[in-house]
């Protein structure tokens, strides 16, 4: 896993909602300012609805706070505008069936599932500058109290 200081790679694409269908875009297009990445796995399951349930909460207090909120899954565009409806999430969230996020923060992790060993994403939170640098990580996010997770480490980097 990345850590605080490194500058990733910015130059991979992820897929963001747009009208109907979704729209490439190279990461670096938005780090016009301060971004937090939130890593989940898919939508509408238990432990991630609580986890964008949190965010879509305090995402007006961390954009005030000069942060640009992008929450990761696999998930597809099509599926992240449904999604956003449905919980009310008014950040960006970004399709990424390649995991070129976590290849570009070294989080893949090996996960278990019904006694199948795979490599998925780390559910984890990054705090990324507008040049690429990471300034601080959440290796294990708490999915109910993530929101305040974000604003305490704000709280910590400002100080």
């Amino acid at each position: 896993m990345i850590k605080p200081g490194i500058k990733i790679d910015t130059s991979f694409t992820l897929e963001i909602p747009d009208g109907q269908d979704g729209k490439k875009i190279i990461f670096s297009e938005l780090l016009d300012q301060p971004v937090i990445v939130s890593v989940y796995m898919k939508n509408n399951t238990g432990g991630c609805d609580r986890q964008n349930k949190s965010l879509a909460e305090k995402a007006e207090e961390i954009a005030k706070k000069g942060y640009k909120l992008v929450a990761i899954s696999k998930d597809s565009c099509r599926s992240h505008k449904n999604y956003a409806e449905k919980l009310g999430i008014g950040y960006i969230l970004a399709s990424d069936p390649d995991h070129n996020f976590a290849r570009a923060t070294d989080s893949l992790v090996e996960k278990k599932m019904y006694g199948k060993t795979f490599s998925g994403p780390s559910r984890s939170a990054y705090f990324i500058d507008t040049d690429g640098t990471v300034k601080a990580v959440i290796e294990k996010v708490d999915t109910a109290r993530h929101a305040e997770e974000l604003l305490e480490k704000i709280k910590e980097l400002n100080s």
